[in-house]
Order: C-alpha cells, then sequence, then structure tokens
C-alpha cells in the first residue's frame, strides 16, 4: 500500500454530540484546522467528508458542485473504496461553503477529479482506521487482528462483528492517522468499475431538488426588469402600473435594474410586463455583428506576442505555397436547461442564499459583500444544478437575489426567464482570426502565423492578464501541439461591452476548431492526407499521435474519400458522405476524433462520431462516455446552429426559436474509445467538446472543396 503523510491536524474528528455519529473533516488548505475551530461551527453543521449515521447510512460531503458531469458518484467511489462501505448505504450531500475547510469552492476546469483523487481516497482510509480503531478498543484486542468489510468492522478470531453505525460515536473521538495507507490498484474493487450514478434516481422520480424547487416561508417570487442595451442603467421608472397587478408586492430598484417582487412568478412577470421604465441607453446602442466583426478586424495586426519561434515572415516568404485565411466564431449563449435562479434571505444576524452555483466561495464573498456581514455569517446552500457550462460561476444571480432580498426584507427567489438568461451577457467571447501557413515542396508546413481578436474573461471577471495575454483565450494556439519550425501566434482584446465568461471548454472551443481546420487546409495544399499530415507533427506529443491513431483506426479512416449513394426507389435523395478528423489537448485530456458527415439533398447530417479519449486512467468508464457524448452534442449544437447576434446595442436571440440546439433525431451514434495507459490523471468535463466542431468542418471540405471559416454551418449547403 502507499500513502500521502499528513500530520495529525490533517484529519479531525469531530463528536457532534451523543447517538450524532462520525464526522471527519479533512482541510484541503493543509493541515492547520483544530478540532477547536471545527467544533465551534456548531451542531449539526456539515463541515466534513464523511458522516456516518448511527443508522448505519454513510454520507459523503462533497466541496464539488454536481451539474449532470457525474462528481458526486464519481467522489463517493474514491471515499467508498477506501472506507469499504457497501454501495447501497451511501449517499451523498453538498457541503457547506467554507473556504477554511475546503478551500476555496469552484467547480470548473473539469479539476474535481484531478484535485481530489489522492484526497478523498486518505479521507476514506483514515476514517475506516479510526472506525477499526474504536472496534478494537471495545474489544480489547489489537487493531491490526481487525478489519473492515462491507461496512462493518470484524474480528476474525472471535467472530464478533459491529456495524459502521455501532461504532460511529466512539470513532468520533479518536485521533486521526497521520498517514493512512490506501490500497494499491489492483485491490481496487470500485475504481474503474461502472457504477450506477447516485443522482439518477431522483432526478427520474421528480425528488431531486434543483435551485428553481427551493422555497421558504414567507418567500416572495422576484424577476429584474433589465436594460434593453448592453452597458444601459435606469433612468427612472413608474412602479403604479406594476402595483396595480394582482400579486405583486413590491417595486424596487437594485444595481442590475428594477425588482417587480410578487406572490408568486406570474404575478412578478405581468407586473415586469406594466412596469413603465426610461432607460439611458449606454454607449453601445449602435453596435451590431458588422461593427463587431470590423472593429475586430482592425485591431488584429496589434496583439501581444503570445509565442513567436523562428523567422516566420522570412519562412512565409519563402514558402512553396502560401495560404491565407480568416477564421470567425460567434457569441455563445450557454443555454442551461434550467435558466440561473437564487433564493436569498437577508436578515440582520445573516444571509441565507440556496442556489445551484459552481463557485460556492464567490457566492459567499458576494453575499458579504453586499450585506457587510462576516463571511461566516452568510450560508451558501447548494442545490442540484440544472446544467453549468460555466454560467453558474459567474454569481451575477447571487447579486441580484441578495440585493433583492436586503432591499425588500424578506426572503426572495430571484427567477430569470429563458429571455433573461439568454440576453443577460456571459456569452463565450466572438473571436476574429487571421491566419497564413506555408508548406515546402514536400507539402509539409514551415510557417504558421494565428493572431487572434476576441474579449477578455479575465477582464471581465476583474482578473488580471498575464504580460499582456489572456491565457483563458490562447489555449490550444499560443501552445500549438504541432512540430512547425517557425510559429507567431497573437492576442488582442477589441475592448467590447458585452460581457463575456467561461463557456464549455472555454476557448479550446473556437481554438482547436480554427487551428484543426487551418491544418486540412495546408494538408490540402501539400497534397497530404489529413490523418498522416498530423502524425508527421505530432513526434513531440506521442499521447495526442495515439489517440488519432485509435480514433482513425476504429472509424475505418478513408481520408477524401467522397462517398456517392441514392435513396428512395425512383432513386431520388441524393447522398455524399465523408469523414473529417481532429485531436487535442486539454485539461490534462486528449481526445481525437473523426466525424462522419453526409449531405442529403444539401442538408448536413452526421450520422457517427468516433471519439478516442485518454484521460489517464479510468475511474467510472460510464461517466467518461457520457461526458464524452454530452461534449460532442453540445458543441454539434454550436457548430451547427449557435450564435448570438448583436443588434442594435443588444442581442437579438432570447429562446431556442432562435437558438437551435439538437434533436434527438440529429444526434449521431458515438462510439467512445478509453485509452488507460498509466499517463497522469485528466479531466472529462469539457475534453468531449472541442474536437467535434472541426471534425464535422473538415469533413465538409472534403465533400465541397470549400473551408468553412465561419460558424455556425447552420444550412449553408442547403440546396
Amino acid at each position: 500500500m502507499s500513502g500521502q503523510v499528513l500530520s495529525r491536524r490533517g484529519f479531525v474528528a469531530v463528536s457532534g454530540g451523543a447517538g450524532a455519529g462520525l464526522v471527519l473533516g479533512f482541510s484541503l488548505l493543509g493541515c492547520d484546522r483544530r478540532a477547536e475551530a471545527i467544533g465551534a461551527l456548531g451542531p449539526g453543521t456539515l463541515n466534513a467528508w464523511i458522516r456516518v449515521g448511527t443508522d448505519d447510512t454513510v454520507s459523503f460531503l462533497l466541496s464539488e458542485s454536481e451539474m449532470g458531469q457525474g462528481t458526486h458518484t464519481a467522489l463517493a467511489m474514491l471515499l467508498a473504496e477506501e472506507l469499504e462501505v457497501p454501495w447501497d448505504r451511501i449517499r451523498t450531500e453538498h457541503s457547506p461553503a467554507d473556504q477554511d475547510l475546503y478551500g476555496r469552492q469552484s467547480t470548473g476546469g473539469s479539476t474535481s477529479m484531478r484535485s481530489n483523487f489522492e484526497r478523498m481516497r486518505v479521507a476514506g482510509a483514515s476514517a475506516r482506521l479510526m472506525l477499526i480503531e474504536a472496534a478494537a478498543l471495545r474489544w480489547a484486542v489489537p487493531a491490526s487482528e481487525c478489519r473492515v468489510a462491507d461496512g462493518r468492522v470484524e474480528h476474525d478470531d472471535s467472530g464478533r462483528s459491529l456495524s459502521f453505525g455501532e461504532l460511529a460515536d466512539a470513532a468520533a473521538g479518536l485521533e486521526a492517522p497521520e498517514s493512512p495507507p490506501l490500497k494499491e490498484p489492483a485491490e481496487w474493487r470500485l475504481i474503474g468499475k461502472r457504477i450506477r450514478r447516485l443522482d439518477s434516481p431522483s432526478k427520474i422520480d421528480g425528488s431531486a431538488i434543483f435551485g428553481m424547487d427551493v422555497k421558504v416561508p414567507g418567500m416572495l417570487t422576484a424577476l429584474v426588469a433589465r436594460p434593453p442595451v448592453f452597458g444601459g442603467s435606469v433612468r427612472r421608472f413608474d412602479p403604479e402600473p406594476a402595483l396595480a397587478v394582482p400579486g405583486v408586492r413590491q417595486v424596487v430598484e437594485i444595481p442590475s435594474g428594477v425588482v417587480v417582487a410578487a406572490d408568486g412568478f406570474w404575478a412578478a412577470k405581468k407586473g415586469r410586463d406594466a412596469l413603465e421604465v426610461e432607460w439611458n441607453p449606454g454607449d453601445f446602442g449602435d453596435a451590431s455583428d458588422e461593427s463587431i466583426r470590423e472593429r475586430c478586424r482592425s485591431m488584429a495586426d496589434d496583439g501581444a506576442v503570445v509565442r513567436s519561434d523562428g523567422a516566420t515572415t522570412s519562412a512565409l516568404e519563402e514558402a512553396a505555397t502560401r495560404i491565407e485565411a480568416e477564421y470567425e466564431a460567434p457569441f455563445l449563449a450557454h443555454a442551461t436547461m434550467e435558466p440561473v435562479n437564487c433564493v436569498a434571505d437577508v436578515r440582520a444576524d445573516g444571509c441565507d442564499i440556496w442556489t445551484g452555483t459552481q463557485a460556492q466561495t464567490s457566492a459567499q464573498d458576494i453575499g458579504a459583500r453586499i450585506t457587510g456581514l462576516p463571511t461566516e455569517k452568510v450560508r451558501i446552500h447548494t442545490q442540484m444544478l440544472g446544467g453549468g457550462f460555466g454560467r453558474r460561476s459567474r454569481n451575477d444571480f447571487v447579486a441580484d437575489a441578495v440585493e433583492a432580498s436586503k432591499a425588500l426584507g424578506a426572503p426572495v427567489k430571484l427567477m430569470y426567464t429563458r429571455e433573461d438568461d439568454m440576453r443577460a451577457g456571459s456569452y463565450r467571447p466572438v473571436a476574429y482570426n487571421r491566419l497564413v501557413g506555408g508548406v515546402d515542396g514536400r507539402g509539409m508546413p514551415t510557417a504558421w502565423e494565428h493572431r487572434m481578436v476576441s474579449p477578455s474573461i479575465l477582464l471581465n471577471i476583474g482578473a488580471r492578464l498575464q504580460d499582456g495575454v489572456d491565457p483563458t483565450a490562447t489555449e490550444n494556439a499560443g501552445n500549438l501541439g504541432y512540430s512547425i519550425p517557425n510559429i507567431h501566434v497573437t492576442w488582442t482584446d477589441p475592448g467590447l461591452p458585452v460581457s463575456v465568461h467561461f463557456w464549455r471548454a472555454v476557448s479550446n472551443s473556437q481554438n482547436v476548431w480554427v487551428t484543426e481546420c487551418f491544418l486540412d487546409e495546408l494538408a490540402a495544399a501539400g497534397g497530404r492526407d489529413p490523418v498522416d499530415f498530423r502524425l508527421a507533427l505530432l513526434g513531440d506529443h506521442p499521447r495526442r499521435a495515439r489517440a488519432l491513431r485509435l480514433a482513425a483506426e476504429k472509424a475505418g479512416w478513408t481520408s477524401g474519400a467522397v462517398r456517392r449513394t441514392q435513396s428512395g426507389a425512383d432513386g431520388s435523395g441524393a447522398t455524399r458522405s465523408a469523414m473529417g478528423c481532429a485531436v487535442a489537448e486539454c485539461f490534462g485530456s486528449v481526445v481525437a476524433q473523426v466525424a462522419e458527415v453526409e449531405i442529403i439533398d444539401g442538408v448536413v447530417r452526421v450520422p457517427r462520431v468516433v471519439c478516442a479519449i485518454d484521460c489517464g486512467f479510468v475511474i467510472n468508464p460510464d461517466t467518461i462516455e457520457a461526458q464524452m457524448e454530452s461534449g460532442i452534442v453540445y458543441g454539434l449544437s454550436a457548430a451547427l446552429y449557435g450564435k448570438i447576434s448583436i443588434e442594435n446595442g443588444a442581442a437579438a436571440e432570447g429562446n431556442f426559436d432562435r437558438y437551435p440546439i439538437m434533436r434527438l433525431r440529429e444526434m449521431p451514434r458515438v462510439e467512445t474509445h478509453i485509452i488507460a495507459e498509466g499517463d497522469a490523471l485528466g479531466g472529462i468535463g469539457e475534453v468531449g467538446l472541442p474536437c467535434i466542431a472541426p471534425a464535422v468542418c473538415n469533413a465538409l471540405f472534403a465533400l465541397t472543396g470549400e473551408p468553412v471559416r465561419s460558424l455556425p454551418i447552420g444550412d449553408r449547403y442547403r440546396s
């Protein structure tokens, strides 16, 4: 067995009183959390990873948000693996927001498993040893003679056994071991297996509680009237027409707009519709897609240098063939299934917040700032998230709810309609890319110049650039993985007033599309097979090469082979199909995809996608496959249809009538092949997305001979 050395302060056992059971707390920040400090949080406070009840149920208190990505099941597997508890006895809960205990809580960047893999196993192993010690003391036998099996501690020599619940109180008073030994991989009985998800039953039977389901006594329901254009503000408003609507109780102004609070949603909605507001237009009232495009184009030559290898300018001049291209990606909405919402109850003695958030610490900080309360008086009750994709890490909805509750003097459920959410900003950044590439007489690339213009997420959240560059904007562009001798990459922020935020896979979502599609253009210019072309350039990246080979093999790769078939008894319904490929490394994992794409009567369809994923090793293969399928459908929806258009300073799209997503009948068959050959553990929540758009567009390039340089694809090929 192997172990991680911790001081005795690394784990703290706290007794919650007679019959309360075992609560094990573990500091993510290190080992400086004392038993006295945890005990001072009060009885019943969920301040720990593991709670064993006297009824033998085992609750895992997890600081990561569950938004459909399977994190709670995977983390529970790690804890249960070392604790040796039956799977059907496990319960999971969102932990409280407590930065001292858990560190800064934020779920994103595909970090949940990478940051917690060792930590959760140590937590489970430590709890197991404490239970063993409690049993050994009761029986007056050496702990070495006791073992754990199926949620019980057993003493083989005497045949005695005690359940975890019977030992919980005694174990709670013991000191945690310094360095609990961990199982070797050969001993794992859960990790690496297909395990049933813990959150599925409640989601199927409707008992799962999402943020939108929360109700508290005395609660009002509120909607906010927001400026109709980006950068606008309230000049004046008349509350009387809204107050005349039955059920409307109060109308107040908060920083983001005017709140209409009522007994229920429909009264609040009708009251907001009746509200009369005069708006300050801001400085963006005449903005449009075209003006944004022209601004980005005009700034492409002024960017900060992200990377500069070799002598790109002279290499381009000497190239046998030179290709120039402009690639443009639009703003995108997150379009979560559940629009954002929040319940807040601000009182003189504290503030309670119930919401589905990806960033509990940030939500707690926001509550403290607005109310003026100490952080520990702001309690975050994390609910199930009806989709996140980065949207729920912004917490503007938390600020709205806290401001509303503070102004109204009552608990408030702050709701966003679909239109509110889709038009509230927080988009994936628009991106303009100017590329120039050169190939030599052998058809191999000699030079690559890439100039990027896109709004900075870091600047939007109040963070600093790094040497004039936002690294969240340059992923898989500044670190282009192909061995090209001369590379020059720049980036600039166009200074647009449209709010942008983290979107699933962040800039990998557009940069992989740009770089992988332009690479296919260079391969075609040199007369090279796209897969062979990439493999020849991936000598320094064997994991990428391995994944690409596997995806191509499983797909039955046929480069440039455009197949034509006829459907229908009369030979009508001409179909053309081809394959396209892409490979990328992000969030510690490598993904390669091959998409089969067909054009049927001028309409683009994607019947099959083959995906190879190398995420180091496997915790739950079912979760990995589900996340690849999830990333593919989310990315394919964006590639085919997704676009937020700016018209007269505002978002034109407000609902799925103008922002369509894929229907079930359009979903391709996805075949996922997992590579597990001992590499470091990588993420899976976002890595399935970046390759699907370029794989589809490269197949269309093979079919039509015309590269796809702007998204969405839409119905541009409709005859």
